[in-house]
């Protein structure tokens, strides 16, 4: 989602200087089922590196012991948009077997650093690119593909694929991985269908797109103004008369629930979410990066069940 350079830059500023400290989460030396690989001790890890916690969590679960990744956004507070690399970022790209980025423009920082790092023989995988996704005709792409349970699918074999070729010994453990992590989003997916059973056609409202494919396939509609969520994400303000059709969805009771982005939280965003709480309307909200103690899985469970929940209210 492009976005103002400017956006959030005090909190990047002091996340940045943290993330200077060490960002890099590394996998345990065990595989997925718990066991211990033969000849880990001897055998090096493929070092990947991802953009956000989200890809990184993702890697480690298809890569089980065998994988060393470097998480570079790990913080709800950093933005994506407007991070700017730092030295200990660079060296971890320069020495990596497997990139992976979001893409469509939600991480451009990778794409500067690897052309810096002079490592031409890491493969990029790019999420928006694996996900076939396009922009809507006069409309702007949603990039956040992560929240898009068969695009998601598509990325983990891509990351097999990737940890197989850099590591073809171990290339039979990580296909299997991927398909043990494919089984659990299927069952994400058996979710979400059930919310549109029980609840297709409803109307929902947002403060971002960041939720959109997970509501979509859940058979809701977004009634929020394309104007009102396009000027949060932008970092801008929006207009009094957008504002007021927007806060108009909830004192209506337009909508049954309100998926929130809590990491982009403003003045106006909190005057749409005290506005269903007035009405009585549930507030969901949702994150870009993966909350203290989450996998991937798990988060994405948790924010299945939390909508469903506030649907059946």
């Amino acid at each position: 989602m492009p976005t103002s350079p400017s956006r959030r830059l005090a909190l990047i500023t002091g996340a940045s200087l943290a993330l200077l400290a060490g960002c890099g989460t590394s996998s345990s030396d065990s595989g997925s089922d718990g066991s211990t690989a033969q000849g880990a001790a001897s055998s090096p890890k493929v070092k990947v590196v991802a953009s956000t916690d989200v890809y990184g969590d993702i890697a480690e679960q298809i890569g089980g012991g065998k994988v060393d990744v470097t998480s570079i956004i790990s913080d709800p507070d950093q933005d994506p948009h407007s991070y700017e690399a730092n030295t200990q970022n660079q060296l971890a790209l320069s020495q990596a077997k497997v990139v992976i980025e979001n893409g469509g423009g939600y991480d451009d920082f990778i794409d500067r650093m690897l052309k810096s790092s002079n490592n031409s023989s890491a493969e990029l995988i790019n999420a928006v690119k694996v996900s076939g996704k396009a922009a809507p005709k006069g409309g702007e792409l949603n990039e956040h593909v992560w929240y898009d349970f068969p695009t998601v699918a598509k990325i983990a074999d891509r990351i097999a694929a990737a940890l197989g070729k850099a590591d073809p010994a171990d290339a039979a453990a990580f296909t299997k991985n991927a398909e043990t992590f494919k089984e659990k989003l299927a069952g994400l997916e058996a979710k979400e269908a059930d919310i549109k059973k029980a609840h297709g056609g409803e109307g929902i409202g947002i403060t971002e797109p960041v939720p959109l494919y997970l509501t979509e396939a859940s058979g809701l509609v977004n009634k929020t103004p394309d104007e009102f969520s396009e000027a949060v994400e932008e970092g801008n303000d929006v207009s009094p008369k957008i504002l007021q059709e927007t806060l108009e969805l909830y004192s209506g009771k337009q909508v049954k629930a309100l998926v929130y982005n809590a990491q982009t939280s403003g003045a106006q965003t909190e005057k749409v979410k005290n506005a269903a709480k007035a009405a009585g309307i549930p507030v969901v909200p949702v994150t870009e990066t993966l909350p203290e103690g989450k996998d991937y899985l798990s988060w994405m469970t948790a924010n299945v069940e939390a909508l469903a929940t506030a649907l059946d209210k």
